[in-house]
């Protein structure tokens, strides 16, 4: 998963590789060059005194260190480049495909575990690309130069190396074998602590008002450890590698002395060999051990690979059609033809046949109890969620074959949970039109009730926000989401419970400014309070996700228990009437 991620992230910047690799080749080739004309400066110069042939090597030497500095920092810098554009461009496709995904897709990965992935896992996989396209490439190539020059220098000492690289391959593979279970469990484990920690921020005042303090701090403290202990025991293995490789290489070093100590003894071999052949060892070794490093990551990489390869290769189960209707008559008008909805793995539907038509110049309530199925509904008209059955229809077309940017301009939905972004209050605003004037900037939060409020800030339209609208009260969160809803001018207008926080006089004059608005428009409204909706044209009452009414007001209270015992619990008989 690893290497196909790679191929396929990596391919736009292949000339870059090829660079790297050019560059790389020079580098080590001017480096090992290196011992070899400090042995022949050893044998040659100092032991004969040749000043003119000392000087003369060691211009050469000199010069090679130019090349190999200049060379090697080159190499570097183009593989980070590669290595940081890929991390570039995989973090770009993990975004573009969370934000394509629905709300069943969301909600089966966990947002925490969507965070970790493209942040946490990214980098693990980066860090590993950056890795390879610098260091892993120079260690094949060391390794490969490295043993045939050492062959070069004496044949029979090389044989320490047939035994020096297997035992450190060895001890190193036992290390990663072990490890490589513990990082796919230490990643589970970042996404539980990032799950505890996002719950307990967004639930700040909930935990506060229950005084559920020690309760929070006790399961994120579990969490947390659970993690610690994993990354101490993945610790403890990682940090018995490098006295591995430094005992590896001291023996081996040890070795290559004693056993050239005869040799120089019996004249078969020089004092320069030895000092060359010493530095091809430790050049060769230290390879060895860069490449295991990079190989020691490979597994968490590969853990962070799958789970990213996980998202990208899952499809929105809301899908755009193969061709698209990119135009219609732009009426609004909105239809439901028996349309049933059941959650994935849920035993009964949340909808069950719904059938109701809402026109232009038209206000359409929705009421009923708790988990009766308004939310749903709603959300089937902006294609949030598909129907299971049944077809959402608009101005005749069904949602599922319209291009979905034109759904989106012809509905605007002011959902029950009203969000607001960190910046400004102009930029929320802008964020339904960006090239909305100020005037109907103004417009619009006059209709929504917010212009009193607005023109007391200090800032007016630049007065900040903080994320998620927590730095002005629910009412005002409210009705800055109804502005920018009307800042859209869509066609179908749909108001899940956005009225809730209002009282009842900003209520009445929020509905009494929407009128001339939204006069030749559709209006959906769901709401709990009879108050807001009583006057609409058509109520639809569901209980149960079934519709066990349709009509005006006085129509439901004549013919609709359901909808009488909802008014009857909410107003006098005389407010009814």
């Amino acid at each position: 998963m690893l290497v196909s991620l790679m191929r396929s992230h990596l391919l736009p910047y292949r000339r870059l590789l090829l660079a790297v690799m050019a560059l790389q080749i020079v580098a080590v080739g001017a480096t090992m060059t290196l011992p070899t004309l400090n042995a022949m400066l050893i044998d040659q110069g100092v032991l004969t005194g040749d000043t003119r042939y000392i000087l003369r090597i060691g211009a050469v030497m000199l010069g090679l260190s130019l090349v190999q500095a200049v060379f090697g920092i080159s190499a570097t810098w183009f593989g980070s480049r590669a290595g940081m554009g890929f991390g570039r461009d995989l973090r770009d496709d993990l975004f573009h495909t969370v934000t394509g995904f629905s709300t069943h897709e969301v909600d089966g990965f966990g947002a925490p575990s969507l965070i970790t992935r493209i942040t946490n896992d990214v980098q693990q996989v980066q860090t590993l690309v950056v890795m390879l396209c610098t260091t892993f490439i120079s260690a094949p190539i060391t390794i490969a130069i490295g043993i045939f020059l050492a062959v070069r220098e004496d044949a029979p000492l090389s044989a320490i190396l047939v035994i020096a690289i297997p035992v450190l391959l060895a001890s190193i593979g036992t290390i990663v074998v072990r490890v490589v279970p513990q990082y796919r469990t230490m990643q589970v484990r970042i996404d539980r602590v990032n799950q505890v920690l996002r719950e307990q921020i967004i639930g700040m005042r909930v935990i506060r008002a229950f005084v559920r303090e020690p309760l929070e701090t006790e399961r994120f403290g579990e969490a947390n450890d659970r993690l610690t202990r994993t990354a101490t025991l993945t610790s403890r293995y990682m940090s018995s590698m490098f006295p591995t490789v430094m005992l590896v290489l001291n023996v081996s070093s040890a070795a290559a002395v004693w056993v050239a100590g005869g040799r120089i003894g019996s004249d078969d071999m020089k004092v320069g060999a030895l000092v060359a052949f010493l530095t091809y060892l430790v050049q060769i070794l230290m390879a060895v051990m860069m490449a295991t490093f990079v190989a020691v990551m490979w597994p968490r990489a590969s853990v962070c690979a799958e789970r990213v390869h996980e998202v990208l290769s899952t499809s929105s189960s809301i899908a755009a059609a193969v061709t698209p209707i990119t135009s219609t008559d732009g009426r609004g008008v909105l239809e439901f033809r028996e349309v049933s909805f059941s959650y994935p793995g849920a035993e009964t539907p949340v909808l069950s046949n719904i059938s109701f038509t809402a026109r232009p110049g038209q206000t359409t309530a929705i009421i009923g109890s708790t988990g009766s199925g308004k939310t749903s509904l709603v959300n089937l008209i902006a294609r949030l969620i598909d129907c299971s059955d049944g077809a959402v229809l608009v101005d005749g077309v069904d949602v599922r074959d319209l291009d979905p940017e034109l759904l989106w301009r012809t509905v605007a939905i002011v959902p029950q949970k009203p969000y607001l972004f960190s910046g400004t209050i102009r930029s929320n605003l802008l964020f339904a039109d960006p090239a909305a004037a100020e005037a109907d900037l103004w417009t619009a939060l006059e209709i929504a009730q917010a212009a009193d409020f607005v023109n007391a800030m200090p800032d007016r339209l630049d007065a900040p926000i903080s994320q998620g609208g927590t730095n002005v009260s629910g009412g005002q969160r409210q009705r800055l989401a109804i502005a920018r809803a009307l800042v859209r001018r869509p066609r179908i207008h749909v108001f899940d419970d956005s009225f809730s926080a209002l009282d009842l006089a900003t209520d009445s004059r929020l509905r009494t400014a929407l009128v001339p608005v939204v006069a030749d428009r559709t209006v959906i409204i769901v709401a709990q309070r009879v108050s807001t909706i009583r006057h609409a044209d058509q109520i639809l009452v569901l209980e149960h996700g079934e519709c066990v009414g349709l009509g005006t007001h006085e129509e439901l209270l004549a013919t609709c228990p359901t909808y009488a015992e909802i008014v009857a619990s909410q107003l006098t008989a005389e407010e009814a009437a």
